[in-house]
């Protein structure tokens, strides 16, 4: 039985449900994954496309998005969140990911250092034994989670870049098909040859991360990709920063003043971000472009979950089977005043 945490609405997906602009939008491709679009363009692109998830607009945003995505999921997962490897799919140049990895790292190292503070203040007024300071660094365990940047085209030297910033964010360096992601993706992750080694984690959980990435994929390639997820990982969850709505739309097109207002202060130093943004504004149009195409194909948590029900039977399997366990969670969150929201859509097996 699929299970939805108390307070949620239930799901309930209609084939027909995908309204005509939605279809619509999923013929159309956005510029950036267009093969005629230029890798050196597409890299300014993504770079604005990170930095809008690190951005905190003092009044209009209450925190950044890629917080809220942290937030999200310590809410969701709860102290289960350092059974898991967190795998970033379609990572681009980065995305959100090595924001989201410091800031959940930070909040479990704080939890640490409370709990162990809790046990201290338990144990004064008797001595410990040796015993039981062994038994103490035991409970505590590791204090960090690891995550893992993947795309299908490896952006490589951000990823380095990212990587040697933190012990606990790896890149797998070669290509890696969400439809089908290999089984021994965490020892790929951060190969010798690449100056990170990873230890094969076996008591780690796979949790699959899909950050403004997962309106990408037209209904059959989002079916295969959802498959070969609950069928090879133990949880799952989409954000999208953008929806089929008025104030998405409009919060969309307040991004091409803001990237004229901005990039100069923000990408001072790179000239040719600088000169596609204010002499020929090839950047600033396709941020704003692909965001309205985005907002339309933005899938609403029906529309995820009938997704899942074609996974189930085309995998042959009765929906109970391959459902058992699962539960999913969804839920928004203004991150830009008045109109921008985050959606989520989680599925955790218990």
């Amino acid at each position: 039985m699929v299970g939805f945490d108390e307070g949620l609405t239930v799901l309930y997906a209609d084939p027909d449900i995908a309204a005509d602009q939605f279809k619509q939008a999923m013929s159309s491709s956005v510029v950036d994954d267009d093969f005629w679009f230029p890798p050196f363009l597409r890299e300014y692109v993504q770079a604005v496309l990170t930095l809008l998830w690190k951005l905190k607009a003092p009044i209009l945003q209450p925190a950044s998005p890629a917080t809220l995505v942290a937030r999200t999921l310590q809410n969701v997962l709860g102290s289960t969140l350092q059974d898991y490897t967190f795998v970033d799919f379609c990572s681009g140049a980065g995305g959100p990911t090595p924001s989201i990895e410091r800031k959940i790292n930070a909040y479990l190292q704080h939890e640490t250092k409370r709990q162990t503070t809790l046990r201290h203040g338990q144990l004064n007024g008797h001595a410990s034994t040796n015993e039981e300071e062994e038994d103490e660094e035991e409970e505590q365990g590791p204090t960090a989670v690891d995550f893992v940047l993947t795309d299908i085209h490896p952006h490589l030297p951000a990823w380095r870049i990212a990587s040697k910033r933190s012990k606990n964010l790896r890149h797998v360096p070669v290509p890696v098909d969400a439809t089908n992601a290999p089984k021994d993706l965490l020892q790929l992750a951060g190969t010798p040859s690449y100056g990170n080694t990873v230890k094969p984690q076996h008591n780690k959980k796979i949790f699959r991360l899909f950050s403004l990435a997962f309106h990408h994929f037209d209904d059959e390639l989002a079916v295969r990709i959802l498959r070969n997820t609950m069928a090879s990982s133990s949880g799952f969850a989409i954000f999208e920063l953008q929806g089929r709505d008025l104030g998405n739309l409009f919060t969309v097109l307040m991004l091409g003043p803001l990237l004229y207002m901005g990039s100069w202060y923000w990408f001072w130093g790179d000239w040719g971000h600088l000169f596609w943004t204010y002499v020929l504004p090839v950047v600033p149009f396709v941020i704003v472009y692909d965001g309205l195409i985005s907002c339309l194909r933005t899938r609403e948590d029906e529309e995820v979950l009938q997704l899942i029900r074609q996974a189930v039977e085309a995998d042959g399997e009765r929906e109970g089977n391959l459902l058992e366990g699962w539960r999913f969670e969804t839920g928004g969150q203004t991150h830009t005043w008045p109109g921008g929201k985050m959606q989520y859509f989680v599925g955790v097996k218990d």
